[in-house]
């Protein structure tokens, strides 16, 4: 699909006109950037273009399309969206959508905060020759690295290592939803894990996602299976961005746009795709309080 910058940025000024600041020019040019990357996937369920029956379709509304910025622009529940924007980054492993997703909501939440860790691990011994000694030119801020070490699972376990479940050795890539909450915890988040069994209203779902999104310093990062929301691929961890009533769908803002980029995924089809199996019970989603 054909992506124009300059056309980006503008619907990209017009959804985001509301909360505008100066830092916002920087950011309109880099999201636009971003997207252009992400437009070459979109699968045959993908809605590229604005018209009424958006509104109403099961399709996934690409962020990057004209549709995808009049949601963002109407929609009165993203209270946290500029601020998850600034700190939000790719994935660089395929099995890191947790430790990407993860170092997202802990940088937004500690931004600029003495206490931000450095990673010095992606720090190489000729970076610094040529610095005076004791200079560290690494950004306090938390990593997609750094987030794993303090979790419940070794790098090496979230990789494939075989490790132990129901008393048997068996290979676990990436994180299960209670994992993932346990790694954030681990991280000094306050959280709240709602898995989303076959009992669980799709209306209540609704609701506290929506109660999230229109709390300043609370977050939601929502876990689901990609095939059983009409994308390639299997169970996935990313950050909601907004809410729009109008077409009652949800701005997934997605952290591997070499498979997907962001999207506004229908309520049905969110739940859906969090209400599946993974392991030992079903996936769902985390509400993140900032301390």
């Amino acid at each position: 699909m054909a992506f124009d910058l300059d056309r980006s940025r503008q619907l990209m000024e017009l959804a985001l006109s509301p909360i505008k600041s100066p830092f916002f020019a920087a950011l309109l040019t880099t999201a636009a950037l971003l997207l252009s990357a992400c437009a070459s996937h979109t699968p045959a369920t993908v809605l590229t273009s604005s018209s009424a029956n958006a509104q109403v379709s099961n399709a996934l509304v690409p962020f990057s399309s004209e549709e995808g910025a009049a949601r963002l622009g109407r929609s009165g529940e993203k209270v946290n969206f500029a601020l998850l924007v600034n700190q939000f980054e790719a994935q660089y492993n395929g099995a890191f959508c947790g430790p990407t997703s993860a170092a997202i909501v802990l940088n937004t939440v500690n931004s600029r905060s003495a206490s931000l860790p450095r990673d010095h691990t992606r720090l190489r011994k000729e970076d610094v020759q040529y610095m005076a000694v004791g200079a560290d030119p690494i950004v306090p801020r938390f990593t997609q690295d750094s987030v794993i070490e303090k979790g419940p699972k070794t790098r090496a376990q979230v990789l494939g290592e075989p490790t132990g479940i129901g008393g048997k050795k068996t290979t676990d890539f990436g994180y299960q939803l209670r994992q993932f909450d346990a790694m954030l915890r681990a991280n000094g988040l306050i959280t709240k894990v709602v898995v989303v069994g076959d009992a669980l209203a799709e209306h209540a779902i609704r609701a506290d996602l929506i109660d999230s999104l229109t709390r300043g310093g609370q977050y939601v990062i929502v876990n689901y299976r990609r095939a059983a929301v009409g994308q390639k691929g299997g169970g996935h961890i990313s950050p909601l961005g907004a809410y729009d009533a109008t077409s009652d769908s949800f701005l997934v803002l997605d952290v591997n746009p070499a498979v997907a980029g962001w999207v506004w995924m229908p309520v049905a089809t969110l739940v859906k795709g969090m209400r599946t199996f993974d392991t030992v019970e079903n996936r769902g989603y985390v509400v993140v309080h900032a301390q």
